[in-house]
């Protein structure tokens, strides 16, 4: 027979037991909830490379100018021909024109992969990319410092410079007409409304110009990458000009993604450069004085040739730091007069006969 100690220590136990499990589970019940996983790093933000379209418009305005100055034929067949090859050559603001050599020159230098691959190594760190930003606005020589820049320096001063050469040259070839011209009867006749004329320099002088829209979406797709332009050129050695500097550095912010319309207000004071400036303000201002006093027809085409052409290439010439190249008429001239000394010292050392 079973006794009743027997049957009641069993089901103490397990009395005991369910209890103990209802314990743990209010306790587990009242434990704090596990922790959740944390968070993935963040993804850093890669700007693309970018180019205010506002600026990319300063560039276009450039070009346009440079495109319609250096179509002024030197052959001239009346009045009418020299008036209005005198309205398109003077049809420029020299600080806009100025500011779109600078923008233009940034674009040109966006066309070398290795100055764009040096300049994005520092895109990846957000601190890291602001930093080098801020330094190039402080300083624009900063940009110099990035690998690529002697390639990219090369395809500034070799684009610049050839459109100063073309300006240079064709002015060389008008300022000779100037003189070809006199055989002409009428362009030895006096100017009409002479004042109007040197008025009407003085405004476009100072009226902005605009870019072609086909050349403004060519540039812009040249920012991106999405466009060649069929640049190239040797590499440059520094030191450079202020002028290949600002152009390297404004590539450099629109590498970083830091010359976009958000800061705009930081990139335009690089669009400057003082001794360029003096350069073509001065070339203005003999534009002035000299239709001031031109009275014939042909004198209006040397003020062309001379002032408008020929001073506004060699300002883009001397800006980049390229060579001049020489006048072949001066050339000719030069080498002549040299035959002639040449052949007179050689008659003079002829030893005489007895």
């Amino acid at each position: 027979m079973i006794s009743a100690d027997y049957v009641r220590r069993p089901r103490a136990r397990t009395a005991a037991s369910v209890a103990a499990l209802v314990l743990s589970a209010v306790l587990a019940g009242c434990a704090a909830p596990a922790p959740p996983p944390p968070p993935p790093p963040p993804v850093a933000v890669i700007p693309p490379v970018s180019l205010s379209p506002q600026v990319v418009e300063q560039a276009a305005a450039y070009r346009a100018y440079v495109t319609r100055a250096t179509a002024i034929s030197p052959t001239f067949s009346g009045a009418g021909d020299v008036a209005q090859s005198l309205k398109t050559g003077e049809s420029y603001e020299p600080g806009q024109l100025l500011r779109g050599a600078i923008a233009y020159g940034a674009v040109v230098a966006l066309q070398d992969p290795a100055y764009v691959a040096g300049v994005r190594k520092f895109v990846g760190d957000a601190d890291r990319r602001r930093t080098v930003a801020y330094e190039i606005m402080k300083d624009p020589a900063y940009a110099v410092g990035f690998d690529g820049s002697a390639s990219a320096a090369g395809l500034v001063m070799g684009a610049l410079g050839g459109d100063g050469r073309k300006l240079l040259e064709t002015g060389r070839s008008v300022k000779q007409a100037a003189y070809d011209v006199q055989h002409q009867a009428w362009s030895k006749t006096e100017v009409q409304a002479r004042d109007s004329r040197l008025a009407l320099a003085k405004s476009l002088s100072a009226t902005p110009g605009l870019g072609e829209v086909g050349e403004t979406s060519r540039l812009q797709l040249a920012v991106t990458g999405s466009a060649q332009m069929g640049l190239s050129a040797e590499s440059a050695s520094p030191p450079y000009t202020p002028l290949v500097i600002h152009s390297l550095a404004v590539a450099a912010l629109a590498a970083l993604g830091y010359a976009d319309d958000a800061s705009l207000a930081q990139v335009m004071p690089i669009l400057a450069e003082p001794n360029s400036a003096t350069c073509l303000n001065m070339s203005k201002l003999n534009l002035y004085q000299c239709l001031a006093v031109a009275k014939p027809h042909y004198e209006d085409v040397f003020c062309l040739g001379q002032h408008i052409l020929i001073d506004t290439g060699h300002c883009l010439i001397k800006g980049v730091g390229v060579d001049e190249p020489i006048d072949p008429r001066v050339q000719a001239a030069a080498d002549a007069a040299l035959t002639r000394a040449s052949a007179t010292t050689t008659v003079r050392s002829r030893p005489k006969k007895r």
